[in-house]
């Protein structure tokens, strides 16, 4: 039920001026993780030390105890066969599944998750799928219908396509489970039980006792993640219909001035009886805290780069009835009028964006400018999302038990406790599945791991007039001793290679052999029952022995006939 996590800083950084949802996502989960992980030993696959120590702080951080860790140095396949499972945040895999095959597919499983989908790299990732050495035993966790449905959208259109073109079925044996993201309930309660906390921040912000506030947390970005107009619009027609005098908490960050800049003019011009307020949601202390201040938690997002939708979740932990657009895994989350209101959306039908596609393919649109341009034609209903504030704003016993249906769906569905115990079984399951199912396009005699990145002794074994083969003859140069060796390893340019070289002692043995008996045929050199690795640092090391001069290489004698 263990598994390494792959770690990079960037991918668990929260505290970055360019903060997004996959970077919350992934603090998120670390804490979650190390809180309630069933595993004495949290592994780590990081590339350095210092990353590992990184890894070790965060989770003495975020874990709220003591959880020794260990590290697996990148490249180790025999320690990520000893956790049996890589676990990596993001859906990108391809790479790690060839790594694999360096070593055997059925070592460990593979395990990521998707985020966004949009992006030109992460569809890539998506058709990757298809054809890297992916096992039954791998996994990519979808955080909501909506990702899996793309995915698989994703992978009929191309395997349609690889069929076409190779006269074959292609398949992906990826198991596409869903499991959502997850939030620490506990957190999100004690900042929210004290009526002094909330009192506090409702006068800082000048909220008064029978106000309405309204949050939305997340980027700020009309062209990335949702247009601010049908929340501007709604609350505007809410408060002429009320009387209520309402406050819209904006707690995220923007992209650029100019972005802002935009933001706030449309406030004043869409919605002026509406006080807007503008907090920098990067500040650990205002993502924390400013759940107490609110009465609704809103997002109408109709932006095809979101995915799942943590914040709408956190609203629920934090016990706030919540107005989500019905869109990707916001319905998944919210229940139309249990834990909150869902908001009709609307976009053309399918075949209306072939330019769209290409354009960005091509390079002539950007990837905001792309998902920029879908968002301009999808739109949230502007009646449903007005009349589903004016019902919440006037009604502050509806807020409270949407909020507490909510908070209780929290606790029981996505609460890192059951999340991670998830994360858990998967983890288990795929183990199951490498003990009992067979290898997909296993690797032939002789074959390369990866037809692309082929051994490059092989790849390009027409360029030298001759390989060093079996029965080539290795023969001593006139007047060479073994401290010649010494001499030359000396030099950088000459010593820099080491790594992939027989270690010194044992170059310096061969060389001794070859000045002993030479000519002596490199298969006896070498010997016939040496173990496939030591075997390539030999042959290695005696073309370097060549190369530096010490030996040179005759062909094999031709025996008469």
């Amino acid at each position: 039920m263990n598994s390494a996590l792959h770690y990079e800083v960037e991918a668990f950084d929260t505290s970055r001026p360019k903060l997004m949802g996959r970077h919350a996502a992934g603090e998120s989960f670390l804490r979650g993780y190390a809180r309630h992980a069933a595993a004495d030993t949290l592994l780590c696959y990081a590339r350095t030390r210092k990353d590992f120590e990184d890894f070790e702080r965060r989770v003495a951080e975020l874990g709220g105890k003591a959880r020794p860790c260990q590290w697996i140095t990148h490249g180790d396949q025999a320690g990520l066969g000893r956790a049996g499972c890589l676990f990596d945040p993001a859906p990108s895999l391809a790479d790690l599944a060839w790594q694999r095959r360096f070593s055997a597919p059925s070592t460990y499983s593979l395990c990521g998750i998707t985020h966004t989908t949009a992006s030109e790299n992460v569809m890539d990732a998506i058709g990757a799928m298809m054809l890297a050495p992916f096992q039954s035993w791998d996994a990519v966790i979808c955080t909501s219908r909506a990702a899996r449905a793309t995915i698989e959208h994703v992978h009929s259109c191309w395997g349609a396509y690889l069929a076409e073109r190779t006269g074959g079925r292609v398949i992906s044996p990826l198991q596409l489970p869903i499991i959502p993201l997850g939030v620490e309930c506990d957190e999100f309660a004690a900042a929210t039980k004290s009526e002094n906390t909330r009192k506090a921040l409702r006068e800082r912000y000048g909220i008064g006792k029978d106000d309405v506030a309204v949050l939305f947390m997340g980027r700020l970005s009309y062209h990335a993640k949702a247009h601010p107009l049908p929340l501007y619009l709604g609350l505007k027609e809410a408060a002429a219909r009320t009387q209520k005098r309402i406050h819209l908490i904006q707690a995220g960050w923007f992209g650029n001035d100019s972005i802002e800049k935009s933001f706030v003019e449309a406030a004043q011009i869409f919605c002026p009886s509406v006080r807007a307020l503008f907090l920098d949601g990067r500040e650990p202390q205002i993502r924390q805290s400013i759940w107490s201040a609110a009465d609704i938690f809103a997002s109408l997002s109709d932006n095809i780069q979101e995915t799942f939708g943590l914040t709408p979740v956190e609203a629920m932990a934090a016990a706030l009835p919540v107005i989500a657009s019905d869109w990707d895994g916001y319905r998944d989350t919210v229940r139309n009028n249990i834990d909150g209101i869902l908001i009709p959306t609307f976009m053309p039908p399918a075949g209306s964006g072939d330019d769209l596609a290409y354009r960005h393919f091509a390079g002539i649109d950007n990837y905001d400018h792309y998902i920029g341009y879908v968002s301009q034609c999808a739109g949230v209903d502007l009646r449903a999302t007005a009349d589903a504030f004016t019902a919440l704003v006037g009604d502050g016993e509806l807020r409270r038990r949407m909020g507490e249906a909510g908070r209780k769906r929290a606790r029981e569905e996505y609460d890192w406790r059951v999340i991670v115990t998830a994360y858990q079984a998967l983890w288990a399951d795929l183990a199951e599945r490498r003990d009992r199912e067979r290898i997909v396009a296993p690797r032939g005699p002789g074959a390369p791991a990866h037809p692309l990145r082929d051994d490059p002794f092989s790849v390009f074994s027409t360029y030298p007039s001759v390989a060093l083969g079996p029965d080539c003859l290795a023969v001593s140069m006139s007047g060479v001793v073994e401290s010649d060796l010494d001499r030359l390893r000396s030099s950088r340019m000459n010593s820099f290679a080491e790594e992939i070289l027989a270690p010194a002692e044992e170059a310096r043995s061969l060389l001794a052999r070859v000045i002993a008996e030479s000519p002596v045929p490199i298969s006896v050199l070498i010997g016939a029952d040496t173990e496939p690795h030591r075997r390539a640092l030999l042959l290695r090391s005696l073309g370097w022995l060549g190369k530096m001069g010490l030996v040179r290489f005759e062909p094999p004698v031709q025996k008469s006939p």
